[in-house]
């Protein structure tokens, strides 16, 4: 496959960007080949700057559910755009998003909008630390809840396909005030709330785990958690950026029934444009700014492109049948892949939640961090280098989830797991 034009475009951009991408695991270092720069995607294609078509299973990292300029999200952003791009003030379309969210997440009375994902977590923390007047964390290994200071300790995704453990000019004094415990691991938790349960300000946690590959939560363990913190006078933080919307509408919370005291957004809800935004019960929400002393703010809060692309998409997520259409394809897509690594003597572990897909090169199940950093990475390597060969475009490291779409259609899944099927056969031949 011709990529000259990505490898010049990437030799370029090292020259005025860092390591020439501007988030790390794009740079595709982990999978020793360069990134392929995109020109353009339509449904669930995107086509690099060469002209090569590939089938897409990472969606901008999961905000494209309905697949790339879907119509109505098109004709929303086109429609906003001419009443103009940026406000600094209140809008109608802030208030609309707003109430959308609350009434698919029965947690959440009150949301604030803001930039990203990182800054819903950041201030969701800060949220919990001002509430209780506590300074400790407790975050689990491998989690991303974005690069605030806070948050970076044994975090996924990125820094561990960087192998940066954690990150320099990350203060200790600030790390200190963060626990990393092993996901799924309840008695670890426990432990450590039994012993300074009333130092913990939060407990923040993916529900489904997607920064370490796909990691679904133990049976009972998020009720654990949630038990915990009420008992101690803790707040417990959801972090839906990736779920939220994607395993189901109301998130990851209403597939296992737990109400989180706070929950953090993105992606999906901006229907592919920056976006991010937390909210809660009103009691907590009503301490933040203006209305409370725990202050956070931001220029571009609210956008109105991203809040109308927000709504469009959402507004398609209501369609009947459209999880259970999407589950559907996911199941035959997983299961598919585990059939053709079987038949080839591949161990693999292949599982979804929802449209979330994750592939581990091991013979035994994913629980956790440590499980998924003893995988078989350097098959992963090659199965990522095979599958952009045969036009299939998945995410540049083990430690990360693939996305479907509704945009896929059986014979974009046909397709795929045929060229799984010649990848594997070629780790034989």
């Amino acid at each position: 496959m011709d990529v000259t034009q990505s490898k010049s475009l990437y030799e370029r951009a090292t020259k005025s960007i860092p390591g020439g991408v501007n988030s790390p695991v794009r740079a595709c270092k982990s999978v020793g080949t360069c990134p392929l720069f995109i020109d353009r995607a339509d449904g669930c294609f995107i086509f690099d700057a060469d002209g090569n078509r590939f089938i897409d299973y990472i969606g901008s990292w999961g905000p494209m559910i309905l697949g790339h300029r879907h119509p109505a999200v098109v004709d929303a952003i086109t429609a906003a755009l001419e009443r103009g791009t940026s406000f600094g003030a209140p809008t109608d379309l802030e208030i609309r998003l707003a109430e959308m969210v609350i009434d698919a997440v029965p947690s959440v009375e009150i949301v604030r909008m803001v930039n990203s994902g990182t800054e819903a977590a950041m201030s969701a923390i800060r949220l919990a630390r001002g509430v209780t007047g506590r300074d400790l964390v407790i975050k689990f290994d491998g989690c991303y809840h974005g690069h605030a200071d806070t948050l970076l300790v044994a975090a996924g995704s990125g820094v561990a396909t960087l192998g940066i453990p954690g990150s320099p000019g990350v203060p200790e004094d600030i790390a200190h005030h963060t626990l990393s415990l092993p996901y799924n691991d309840i008695e670890a938790v426990q432990q450590v709330m039994d012993e300074m349960g009333d130092q913990v300000a939060c407990i923040i946690i993916e529900p489904v785990a997607g920064n370490m590959g796909l990691v679904p939560p133990g049976e009972g363990y998020l009720q654990a958690l949630r038990d915990l913190t009420q008992k101690h006078g803790s707040v417990l933080v959801f972090d839906e950026v990736m779920t939220g919307f994607r395993v189901a509408y109301g998130g990851a919370q209403s597939l296992y029934n737990i109400s989180p005291d706070l929950s953090c957004f993105g992606k999906v809800i901006g229907g592919g444009l920056p976006v991010g935004a937390y909210g809660g019960k009103k009691e907590l929400m009503s301490q933040i700014a203006p209305e409370g002393g725990v202050y956070q703010a931001g220029t571009l809060s609210g956008n109105p492109l991203a809040m109308a692309a927000g709504i469009a998409t959402l507004e398609q997520l209501q369609q009947p049948g459209f999880y259970e259409d999407l589950a559907t394809k996911s199941d035959d897509l997983v299961a598919g892949l585990a059939e053709v690594a079987k038949h080839a003597g591949i161990a693999a572990q292949v599982d979804h939640v929802g449209s979330m897909i994750g592939i581990f090169f091991t013979d035994r199940l994913v629980a956790n961090f440590e499980d998924a950093k003893t995988c078989d990475l350097d098959r992963f390597t090659a199965f990522y280098q095979g599958m952009r060969e045969h036009g299939i475009y998945i995410a540049p490291s083990q430690f990360e989830a693939l996305f479907l779409s509704a945009a896929h259609a059986d014979e974009h899944i046909d397709a795929t797991i045929d060229a799984a099927r010649q990848v594997f056969e070629s780790f034989s031949a």
